[in-house]
């Protein structure tokens, strides 16, 4: 067992050590109940697929975004191009 500094009741490593805790060695080491694991990790597949969704639904609207964009920058383009002809012509 680490030394204790009775001073401020912390151990060497810098875990807090309780004075007379019968079950020091043991904390940590609890029983998992496999429901509860079970419905923890379905929340945590679902959480997933929620956001997998959402990036997905993003990414959808940013290549939307992007296309529209440019389409806009072109048809100012060969606008600009085609009153230039004009001026040209005149």
């Amino acid at each position: 067992m680490a030394s204790l500094d009775v001073a401020d009741g912390v151990s060497d490593s810098g875990a807090f050590q309780a004075a007379g805790d019968p079950n020091a060695d043991v904390r940590g080491s609890f029983p998992v109940d496999p429901v509860a694991s079970e419905i923890s990790i379905s929340t945590d597949i679902k959480d997933a697929e929620k956001e997998t969704a959402k990036n997905e639904e993003e990414a959808g609207q940013t290549l939307k975004s992007v296309f529209i964009f440019s389409g806009v920058v072109v048809a100012l383009i060969g606008a600009i191009f085609a009153v230039s002809k004009k001026l040209r012509e005149t």
